[in-house]
């Protein structure tokens, strides 16, 4: 299978086109290397693409969003399906740079899907996210919930994504899939996420801040599990053919939530890092940050029946595989 991945440098991108390489898929990579976290993570993780998939990984630095650039780029390439993953991500930083959301998210979200229509491609994957449920006070968050009250302009941006792709389902029989994530977790993570934030300030001897007090609940799910998710389906477009899908669409459109099914204490998570660092963590309790939600916790129901999808990574697992991996990457 050939198949085009954005946000190919990023955490969840790099993970899944390595494991698309190790199956012996062809990966064109998108990423304009964006400098939000630290651009030299992104290189390494490219660097390792290189390495694993040789002469079947393209690499394409550009701008989706940039749609004469996205054309350009991709004349003379062919790609079976796409795995539309790249996007400015962050939940805090929506509020501070809104405009970077709505260029990468929104318009570039079209971009992707007006290739995938004109390319005539046999499915795009997309990335939604668990934010798109916002201060629902239902638990475990299912698909078939109503989840139309964002509480962050990032949730906005992806529960729109979701939106426009129905319309496009529906106007050009596309098959599309989203996908709302849950708290990845995992080695090449992100640095602005927390299980990077605390293990370095953990090792460094440095405060940790701890929002709502400690009381917070998230999904936490390990990228492998993530990556086996995603993997499986993509090679599962949901059909034509005028029945209901996960999400409710009866277009050939179908949404999923990939987690952990179970809403993990912050303060459990906190133990097991610093159990894993060998330090005690200096707390900094701070209160409810704009755009943060108590607890997240995922139905996967839905994704269970459909695809078979079992994760099977706890936290006790793989926060100190996180932590071993920070330490070699780092040295320390």
């Amino acid at each position: 299978m050939r198949v085009l991945v954005t946000g190919a440098a990023g955490f969840i991108g790099a993970a899944l086109c390595e494991a698309l390489l190790a199956r012996g898929d062809r990966v064109i990579g998108i990423d304009c290397l964006d400098p939000y976290y630290d651009v030299a993570l992104k290189r390494a993780r490219c660097d390792r693409l290189v390495k694993s998939g040789g002469n079947r990984f393209a690499s394409l630095p550009l701008d989706f969003a940039d749609m004469a650039a996205l054309r350009h780029a991709l004349e003379g390439l062919d790609f079976d399906r796409i795995v539309h993953l790249g996007a400015q991500a962050g939940v805090r930083y929506s509020i501070e740079n809104p405009h970077a959301y709505v260029h990468s998210n929104l318009v570039g979200h079209v971009n992707l899907m007006e290739i995938a229509r004109h390319r005539e491609v046999e499915h795009m994957v997309y990335a939604s996210s668990s934010s798109v449920y916002g201060g629902n006070a239902k638990l475990p968050f299912a698909v078939e919930d109503r989840a139309d009250h964002p509480v962050s302009l990032y949730a906005a941006t992806k529960k729109a994504d979701e939106l426009m792709s129905e319309t496009y389902a529906h106007l050009y029989r596309i098959p599309l899939t989203g996908l709302r994530f849950f708290t990845v977790y995992g080695p090449w993570g992100r640095p602005d996420m927390m299980m990077w934030k605390f293990t370095a300030n953990i090792l460094a001897g440095k405060p940790i801040p701890v929002f709502n007090h400690g009381d917070m609940y998230r999904d936490f799910t390990y990228i492998d599990d993530i990556i086996a998710g995603v993997i499986a389906c993509l090679d599962h477009p949901p059909a034509d053919d005028g029945q209901e899908k996960a999400g409710g669409s009866v277009k050939p459109h179908a949404l999923y939530n990939i987690g952990n099914h179970r809403s993990e204490p912050l303060m459990k998570v906190i133990g097991l890092l610093e159990e894993a660092c060998g330090a005690k963590a200096q707390l900094e309790m701070l209160p409810m940050q704009p755009g943060d939600v108590h607890k997240t916790y995922a139905d996967i129901a839905a994704i269970q029946r459909d695809l078979g999808y079992e994760p099977t990574t706890s936290i006790e697992q793989g926060v100190p595989k996180f932590v071993d991996w920070y330490r070699e990457y780092h040295r320390l």
